[in-house]
């Protein structure tokens, strides 16, 4: 048995084609499963389980489908922090925690998203202390429709402006807080995406950090079982 890890697919109806090897990963990659972690930015962008776009629908139904067979399991990313229970039930998804510990195979886990490990990135972690408010969400769902969709809009025209100009260090994880969560959380294994940058890190005291991959050019996963762990390449143009 084997469970898997995916993240950062970043969904729109602008690529289609990410959507359509989605499809396929959960048509063909499950078998043998005993669970899928998605861990943030399944969307590109999500204002609102009330403006939910068709294909997010179809897609909820395909996941309602799958959560039939293995549980679903979903931290927020930090484009898609607004996804509320309404579609994660429609979906079959149960909502964890931002940052969640598990046994793997006898293994001591944390999985986040991991967002909140890039430190450096002062302007960043700020806007990110705001929205983890409840009153701000909140107040953010109360606005007008097109007022979120202009709003997302902006954000994610921003973030994609900025990151052009930030640098690789401020874009990844900060090391020390790493070290800090897995102090907290007495794990040895620590699972995560936001970056990027898929990776197999052995640190030290026989700690483990892995990062799963987007989905931008091909898929990505990771598989872990009792043997081990694995990152695998999902080509676009695979059948």
């Amino acid at each position: 048995m084997r469970t898997l890890f995916i993240g950062d697919l970043h969904l729109s109806a602008d690529r289609l084609d990410i959507t359509q090897a989605f499809n396929r990963f959960l048509d063909t990659e499950l078998d043998d499963a005993d669970a899928l972690y998605i861990l943030g930015d399944l969307f590109e962008v999500w204002v609102g389980d009330d403006l939910a776009a068709p294909f997010a629908l179809e897609l909820a139904r395909k996941l309602k489908q799958v959560s039939q067979r293995l549980p679903i399991y979903f931290i927020h990313g930090n484009r898609d922090f607004m996804l509320g229970k309404q579609f994660a039930d429609a979906a079959g998804m149960q909502m964890l925690p931002e940052v969640t510990c598990l046994d793997l195979y006898g293994v001591n886990t944390v999985i986040l998203h991991g967002d909140s490990l890039c430190t450096l990135d002062k302007a960043y972690q700020r806007f990110r202390k705001l929205r983890s408010f409840a009153f701000a969400r909140w107040l953010y769902s109360c606005l007008p429709k097109k007022k979120r969709q202009a709003i997302a809009n902006k954000i994610r025209s921003n973030s994609q402006s900025s990151n052009q100009q930030k640098s690789y260090v401020i874009m990844d994880v900060e090391p020390s807080a790493v070290d800090a969560l897995f102090t907290q959380t007495h794990c040895k294994q620590m699972i995560h995406g936001h970056t990027h940058r898929p990776a197999i890190h052995d640190l030290t005291n026989d700690c483990k950090r892995i990062v799963v991959g987007d989905w931008y050019e091909q898929g990505s996963v990771l598989v872990v079982s009792a043997d081990g762990v694995e990152l695998k390449s999902l080509p676009f143009g695979a059948s």
